[in-house]
């Protein structure tokens, strides 16, 4: 196998559609893999689409083609030789010539392809890839085969091309147009090795590994082949004879180290290597790290309805989890080192899976591996959300060639644990008023019932999966709490997130709140042409929140609990703190509830741009307050007061694998710290339990609800619980004294509370836009104190750390609300 890697040597240039003056007849240099937004940005011919109004402006490249073409050297080849042209990804609706020879034409994505141009190997060549409009393409197809309905007006389910390409309600629309995976020529002889799915069983303290060997004939002779397995020390070896295709060697791996989520054991990986031979010459390779692991899921009914628990290595795990979209809307810029950030947040929040959500990608090799290394869970749907899919040819044969090509790809993985078939299709045609305008075509019901299942059955029968997110058993609504996996979006929408409490769903793999990004974000890419200071109904900050009445949500969402601050940096921080407080509210809901609730799925981690968002971490990759909630309420053991048969209670989450036993020390007290009730209350929580308290009647009946608080301390778990919202507390407005130390990577932040101090936060990236803080969202009843660890290169922040608008909290928010109307 020889690989001559064709990332060099590329032009681009717009060859139909509305092409400005500036930019038509331009050709500039293009690199592969790569799109033409980064080509143009890089030749300064477009602005940062990401960056205040930009994105509306670019909009004209929705209706472009754009040719890719460079000059190319193939060699004639030899009498047994194959030359196979490789692209890996071409976004979109391509056609490629090779010495204006037609090659071919593809429409999909989420395919890599191969092209056997043995014939057209004569020397010097062109090889051009012609990349046609994907929305006037979608749009051709809806016309020719009948549109299908969806929740967004683009026409994204009649191509294969990432959802969200055409835009999300965090997503910017920019329809991009590339190669946007690696491409090449590769010459091989006799046989290469077409595929590998390494499939792992466990029983007992041994693992065996069945390695599925698939390989590509030359089709120019047929000689037997042998092929060579390593699995860490263990060897297996078997034969190909002539014209056979396909093998299965056994790997049998004795006192086998397991690989465990983080949080429930270690990520052992084994080197796993499968090399093919002809009379002891060398034709290909495949090397991966692999895991040895089991996952099943249970669903089986119950009292409560019917069950949603994974089972890695035969032990039930509570999934802590959020929804992963693609980290960079330009996807050819995302790496493997900011995926490793990404991670390690998610790791830090104390997240144990990830769901790459059904409008994005089948993740990367980079992706896995590295969730592989961290033992972060990975659920991965299909690519379709939130629309009717036809089933109509070409488009059947284009799902199952991508879902049998990303099903052999992933076998390999151990983070990987579930496939799902997609997102909110089947909720979408129960209740959004599909059935009546599909009038009888094909919506998708064939890929999540049939296609799809029998690819994993058949390829990696030791994964499960599930027909979507959220779904529930046959005759019954695909998103009733009480069965199967559910998404919770009334709250947000519509109701108050104390409705959160309302259902106790098996598994939640959808909920979420919204919030602005940091404001350092936003001073970097949501700015007024004018220089005027940015406000939430500017053009500007309008055209970065995607979200229908987003704004309007926000505002209604804090009223009842912060009020709604009539400044724009009063409301920025309000905002955020809601989106913290909200979230924090649900997830410790669904974990009180464990093993009845045996999972909880954030929307979402992570942003593609600048933008207003549910994310944790936001488009500059900073971590909003939600990340430091996430971290808090998903922390192994937290205390969380609860309502059980109408009385509140004392839930103690033990999600770890040691007993957690000790005294529990329960105060109501005045925000002054004066105690009015007291008691004890011994734990005893055993291994991944919950355990309720039961709280005397003096310690849950506040005299003063506006001025006392519920304090429950054991060791360094603490929660603090009120009686009303902040705007009906009378918390003191500055209920801290601070002293600042310079230390050699930034400066400790020590805060003592002088009354009730809810939620304090140190908006670190407002002082210096590169600050960030270990700490957020800290409440300390009165004499309580803290110390924030906030890392900066910068040695004049002492001052500005202590003062607004870097040092936030609840108590001063209600004095900020604008009068009401």
């Amino acid at each position: 196998m020889v690989i001559t890697t064709l990332d060099q040597g590329w032009t681009l240039r717009a060859v139909s559609g509305p092409v400005p003056e500036s930019i038509a007849g331009q050709v500039v240099p293009a690199h592969v893999p790569g799109t033409v937004h980064t080509d143009l940005l890089t030749a300064g011919l477009i602005v940062n689409p990401y960056v205040d109004l930009a994105e509306t402006e670019l909009a004209w490249m929705h209706r472009v083609d754009w040719r890719y073409e460079r000059p190319l050297t193939i060699e004639p080849a030899a009498d047994d030789e194959r030359v196979d042209l490789v692209l890996e990804g071409l976004d979109t609706v391509a056609t490629i010539t090779l010495g204006g020879v037609e090659v071919a034409r593809t429409a999909n994505m989420h395919r890599s392809y191969r092209f056997d141009v043995r014939a057209l190997a004569t020397g010097e060549t062109d090889l051009v890839v012609d990349l046609a409009s994907a929305l006037t393409h979608a749009e051709q197809e809806a016309l020719r085969i009948g549109g299908r309905p969806g929740a967004y007006p683009a026409p994204l389910n009649m191509v294969r091309k990432m959802a969200c390409s055409f835009g999300w309600d965090w997503g910017p629309d920019l329809q991009t147009a590339g190669l946007w995976k690696p491409a090449s020529i590769q010459r091989w002889r006799t046989a290469r090795i077409a595929s590998v799915r390494p499939l792992v069983t466990v029983a007992g303290s041994t693992a065996r590994v069945a390695v599925h060997v698939d390989v590509e004939r030359s089709g120019l002779d047929e000689l037997p082949v042998d092929l060579r397995v390593r699995v860490g020390d263990v060897v297996a070896t078997g034969a190909l004879a002539a014209g056979a295709t396909s093998a299965v060697l056994d790997v049998t791996i004795p006192d086998a180290a397991l690989w465990w989520p983080v949080g429930h054991g270690a990520q052992p990986l084994y080197e796993t290597d499968v090399e093919l031979t002809v009379a002891g010459e060398r034709l290909d390779g495949w090397h991966r790290r692999i895991g040895l692991r089991t996952v099943d899921l249970d669903t089986s009914a119950d009292e409560h309805g019917s069950a949603f628990v994974l089972r890695i290595n035969g032990k039930p795990v509570f999934v802590r989890g959020a929804n992963w979209i693609p980290d960079d809307h330009l996807l050819t810029r995302i790496t493997r080192e900011r995926l490793n950030r990404r991670i390690d947040q998610a790791v830090g929040a104390h997240l144990n899976l990830l769901r790459v959500w059904g409008g994005g990608v089948y993740e990367s090799e980079d992706f896995y591996d590295v969730c592989d290394e961290a033992g972060i869970m990975v659920w991965q749907d299909f690519p379709l959300a939130c629309a009717a899919y036809p089933e109509e040819e070409p488009h059947r044969s284009e799902f199952e060639a991508e879902a049998r090509e990303h099903v052999t790809r992933l076998s390999a993985h151990p983070s990987l644990v579930i496939w799902n078939g997609g997102n909110e299709n089947l909720w979408g045609f129960e209740d959004w008023g599909w059935q009546d305008s599909l009038e009888g075509r094909s919506w998708g019901a064939g890929y999540y019932h049939d296609l799809f299942p029998s690819i994993v059955a058949e390829l990696d029968p030791t994964r499960p999966y599930t027909p979507g997110s959220p779904s529930s058993p046959a005759g019954v609504h695909p998103n009733d709490p009480d069965h199967g996996t559910h998404h919770e979006w009334e709250v947000w929408n519509r109701v108050d997130y104390t409705a959160y409490r309302a259902d106790i769903p098996r598994f939640c793999s959808e909920f979420g709140f919204q919030g602005p990004p940091a404001w350092s974000t936003l001073e970097r890419a949501v700015r007024n042409a004018d220089g005027a200071p940015l406000e939430k109904e500017d053009a500007v900050f309008l055209l970065h929140q995607k979200a229908d009445d987003g704004n309007g949500k926000l505002d209604r969402g804090m009223a009842p609990h912060l009020g709604v601050p009539a400044d724009f940096s009063d409301w920025h921080w309000a905002t955020q703190l809601n989106q913290a407080r909200a979230v924090a509210h649900a997830v410790t809901h669904y974990r009180s509830w464990w093993p009845r609730t045996a999972g909880a799925i954030v929307w979402q981690l992570n942003d593609c741009w600048p933008v207003t968002s549910w994310a944790a971490v936001d488009g500059d990759e900073r971590r909003k307050p939600l990340w430091h909630a996430l971290r808090a309420s998903f922390a192994d053991r937290i205390l969380t007061v609860q309502v059980r048969d109408e009385l509140e209670v004392l839930a103690a989450v033990n999600d770890s694998d040691e007993r957690w036993v000790g005294p529990v020390a329960v105060r109501r007290e005045r925000f002054d710290g004066t105690v009015l009730a007291e008691t004890v209350l011994v734990l005893d929580a055993p291994a991944r339990s919950v355990e309720t308290l039961n709280l005397p009647v003096d310690l849950r009946t506040p005299v003063d609800p506006r001025g006392e608080v519920l304090v429950a301390e054991l060791g360094d778990v603490r929660t603090a619980h009120t009686w009303l919202d902040d705007v009906e507390l009378d918390l003191a407005p500055s209920p801290v004294r601070t002293s600042v130390e310079r230390v050699a990577d930034g400066y400790l932040v020590t805060l003592t509370a002088t009354s009730l101090a809810r939620d304090v936060t140190l908006l670190a990236d407002r002082a210096d836009p590169d600050a960030c803080v270990d700490e957020s969202l800290v409440t300390l009843p009165a004499g309580a104190s803290t110390t924030v660890h906030v890392r900066s290169t910068r040695t004049d922040l002492a001052d500005a750390l202590v003062r607004t608008p870097v040092l936030r909290s609840a108590n001063e928010v209600s004095r900020t609300r604008a009068p009401a109307s």
